[in-house]
């Protein structure tokens, strides 16, 4: 059901990007719906959030843009730009070509991307990094009241409010993922960042369902916010690392010596896999949540591309369109949590695999 859906919401991109040549054709002032677009530009970062349109209003909010270039800082809001028609103190966001929506050094008539330009250092508070920060205010409130909560509340007493509903959860954590994967004794050493991945992972999911402010952000469906978790996890696996886990890499016990010496067979493998992990954890958190986001919005642009056609096919596709929005948001409830568990899963497999015991 999930792949057929994909395939629908593909569909609707391409069929959006081979007919743009026929927009041309459409009555003056009437403004064709583009599916792939849309799709499209939630699933991207933006230098604004985009709130909703009125007719031609758009109705977002400004971001900071912070730029570094040649040794000068520039420092303005994203509402400069005019939703990327204008360009602003010699800078614009791309419209196309390989930087699109990426912000580029233009030539003086403002349009024309300037060959020479040197490399723009960009530190802009982006879309996905706003709800960042919002995601993270709001769950550092959430857990410090919980933790403040089974302060006061004492050992005795059966946990309340958020408290009783988080408890499960970070049991859950503790004893299904990281005890089951890492050794008894090393297990605390590891449960602050399962913990911290588990809930950041599982708290941006729900919050990127959200349709309205400020939810929305495809923020765990952005490769570079998957790659950092990753490395997170690449650079504490191997922080902690013991001697063990480098000797089963460059010394396997158990592999015959010809596959060790004079080619390193057993070794180069063993590092290949090294650098896998993270691209593993990378790709299936970003796949997975992606999708999701496409998939919904396929079936709702549905509705407006049937429309285009006829409005009796507009009508007549709304209500199995929204039986089906309704029903991938469920879905994508349970994915929220299901992604969050294998990312800290096997983030504790790692672990588990980076301090074996000596006679493992």
């Amino acid at each position: 059901m999930k792949k057929l859906a994909f395939l629908l919401a593909f569909f609707l991109i391409t069929n959006q990007a081979f007919s743009g040549s026929k927009e041309q054709e459409e009555p003056a002032g009437k403004k064709k719906f583009d599916a792939g677009k849309v799709i499209i530009d939630h699933i991207l970062d933006a230098y604004d959030w985009h709130i909703a349109d009125y007719g031609d209003t758009h109705i977002s909010i400004p971001l900071p843009v912070i730029l570094f270039y040649e040794g000068e800082g520039y420092f303005f809001f994203s509402h400069k730009f005019h939703h990327g028609k204008d360009a602003y103190k010699g800078f614009r966001i791309a419209a196309d070509g390989p930087k699109k929506g990426r912000i580029i050094r233009v030539m003086d008539d403002g349009v024309t991307p300037d060959p020479n330009a040197s490399f723009i250092f960009d530190l802009s508070i982006t879309k996905n990094v706003f709800s960042i920060f919002i995601s993270a205010v709001l769950l550092c409130w959430l857990l410090i009241s919980v933790a403040r909560s089974y302060a006061h509340c004492g050992p005795h007493r059966a946990p309340r409010g958020l408290s009783a509903f988080l408890e499960p959860l970070i049991l859950f954590v503790r004893d299904d993922i990281a005890r089951s994967a890492i050794p008894e004794d090393k297990v605390d050493r590891f449960l602050p960042y399962l913990l911290s991945l588990f809930f950041f992972i599982f708290f941006n999911n729900l919050l990127g369902l959200v349709p309205f402010f400020p939810g929305g952000a495809n923020v765990t469906g952005s490769i570079s916010v998957t790659l950092t978790l990753s490395l997170f996890t690449f650079m504490t696996l191997h922080l902690f690392a013991n001697k063990e886990y480098w000797k089963h890499i460059f010394n396997t016990p158990g592999v015959p010596f010809w596959l060790k010496f004079p080619i390193p067979l057993m070794p180069v493998i063993e590092l290949v896999g090294v650098f896998v992990k993270p691209v593993v954890l990378t790709l299936r958190l970003f796949a997975n949540i992606t999708a999701g986001h496409m998939i919904i919005l396929g079936f709702v642009s549905l509705i407006f591309v049937l429309g285009a056609a006829g409005t009796v096919m507009g009508f007549a596709i709304s209500p199995l369109s929204v039986i089906f929005v309704i029903f991938m948001n469920f879905l994508e409830l349970l994915v929220a949590f299901i992604q969050a568990y294998v990312f800290t899963f096997f983030s504790a497999i790692f672990f588990g695999m980076a301090v074996p015991d000596e006679h493992h």
